[in-house]
């Protein structure tokens, strides 16, 4: 690994890195299209429908614009392409925000609730969309208060979450959430813990698929499961 990144600049990757991060997402993106189409073919209402889709984008929103910031990033090394790998940084952190509202969304939309779920996924996405304007403003600036948002608006959300009247689906819920939250260890820790980057990737997938999984099974392939609204 190279030396730790000084503040306000984004940390370099070895080659052998840049392979890493590059391979352990890349080898996603067409699994997540292939989900995508998957989750919009169990879909039996509007409301399923959209939020097959919207979950599906965002799932491989996440994998293709990291993948393709990593790749830039390794070319960069070689070519000119600075501005648009630089474009793609913020992306690829911004996207972020946009998959975990995306993942939060077919549990506070299709299951029913003691309270306003409606309410909650609303405050989600407004989150999420100042997240992202956060981040095209204040990219690589205050990488401690980045962290703080990504895990309050992955966590803050459960408080509702953990009053569904019917509970199939929540520990599933918990354990990929519990895998997002653990990889942030790694998240930023490049120039401190050789391939940390890549570790984190493993551990974004690791919660993918458990989330994915759990979506299908209990939202989408359950009888009845979808009480939160149908159209």
């Amino acid at each position: 690994m190279n030396k730790r990144a000084m503040p306000g600049h984004a940390y370099i990757p070895t080659e052998s890195e840049h392979i890493a991060n590059m391979i352990t997402h890349g080898l996603w993106v067409l699994p997540s299209f292939a989900g995508l189409m998957w989750m919009v073919h169990l879909s039996s209402s509007l409301i399923q429908f959209i939020i097959a889709f919207t979950y599906g984008m965002a799932l491989l929103a996440l994998f293709t614009v990291s993948t393709t910031f990593h790749v830039l990033a390794y070319w960069d090394r070689k070519s000119s392409c600075r501005k648009l790998r630089d474009l793609f940084h913020v992306g690829d952190h911004a996207v972020i925000y946009v998959f975990i509202a995306a993942s939060y969304t077919p549990w506070l939309a299709l299951k029913e609730y003691n309270s306003s779920s409606w309410l909650v996924l609303f405050a989600v996405w407004t989150a999420a969309i100042l997240g992202i304007v956060y981040q095209y403003a204040f990219h690589e600036c205050y990488k401690c208060l980045e962290i703080v948002f990504y895990v309050a608006l992955g966590v803050l959300p459960a408080l509702i979450v953990v009053e569904m009247r019917e509970s199939s689906g929540l520990v599933e819920l918990a354990v990929g959430g519990a895998a997002y939250i653990s990889g942030i260890v790694f998240f930023k820790c490049d120039g401190i813990i050789p391939f940390a980057h890549a570790i984190w990737h493993c551990f974004v997938f690791a919660g993918a698929i458990v989330h994915f999984t759990a979506v299908c099974r209990h939202l989408f392939m359950s009888v009845g499961s979808s009480g939160g609204l149908h159209i």
